[in-house]
């Protein structure tokens, strides 16, 4: 039995579907109800990472778990304590989704100093390890959905400053890897895409799924922090328009990870918007 965390995410989801379709028995664990498309046979466990005594029942019966950040970048999580039910319970590994800023920007309490805590804690639980550190998720451009569907434009800041993002479900692939195979214990995998690509870049992207032109209409630093402040803690808003402004030469990098594992390149941004795009229409 393998347990999801975070089961109805952008990268739980897609593992969640990967590891029933190679046979896997998963119990998948969000906060919410579960997704109508659950695969058949899968069970479905409503529990919460911040309260870890939610969690004693989904692990039972588990030999591997996929630690997911709760959806907070970490924030709010006692990994340690999730970690020792793990144990207690019986289960031998944990693949945790983590953060490239923890090598990126060390120095950034919600990009590097949350996530570097976890992963702390995943490699002193005693159990076997693997970490994957994920760089710019493409499911990021959500955030557009609703302004792209009402008069089909994207408002942004940093128009023609890219990083290589990376397809979520390309994440859930390597991490179903990770839980079932032996060979990736003790592994740090840092995982972003086959390109660079900017938000102007994204945005003709989607215009080019929908087959309608998509308005980028950029917008200054300041008034980008003002709308991402309305959802996101100070610190976080901060690290982020950092990396999407002044990426370091670490962020830009192409890691080989994704094509190590999984034995082909990562997903362009091009073929993640054409299978999402009914959330634009």
């Amino acid at each position: 039995m393998i347990v999801v965390t975070g089961a109805t995410g952008n990268v739980g989801r897609p593992l969640v579907q990967a590891l029933a379709d190679s046979g896997a028995q998963v119990t998948a664990v969000s906060r919410g109800l579960a997704p109508v498309d659950l695969p058949s046979g899968t069970r479905h466990v409503q529990a919460d990472l911040t309260s870890p005594e939610t969690l004693r029942s989904p692990f039972e019966e588990a030999d591997a778990l996929f630690l997911h950040d709760g959806g907070a970048g970490g924030h709010g999580l006692d990994p340690r304590a999730i970690l020792e039910i793990a144990k207690d319970v019986g289960i031998k590994r944990v693949v945790m989704l983590s953060s490239q800023g923890v090598t990126t920007r060390p120095d950034s309490l919600s990009h590097g100093g949350v996530m570097r805590a976890i992963e702390d804690a995943v490699r002193q639980s005693g159990l076997t390890w693997t970490i994957l550190r994920s760089g710019g998720l493409a499911s990021n451009t959500f955030a557009w959905a609703e302004s792209i569907r009402t008069d089909r434009t994207v408002a942004a800041p940093f128009g023609d400053v890219g990083i290589p993002v990376i397809d979520p479900a390309d994440i859930a692939e390597v991490a179903a890897v990770a839980l079932r195979k032996d060979e990736h214990a003790g592994y740090v995998y840092e995982l972003n895409g086959p390109v660079v690509i900017t938000p102007r870049q994204q945005a003709e992207s989607l215009g080019t799924a929908l087959g309608e032109p998509v308005r980028f209409v950029e917008l200054t630093r300041s008034e980008a922090h003002a709308r991402m402040a309305t959802f996101m803690p100070e610190a976080v808003v901060q690290t982020t328009l950092d990396v999407l402004g002044e990426p370091n030469a670490a962020e830009l990098r192409l890691s080989p990870d994704v094509e190590r594992v999984l034995g082909r390149a990562p997903r362009p941004f091009a073929e993640w918007a054409r299978r999402n795009i009914a959330a634009f229409r």
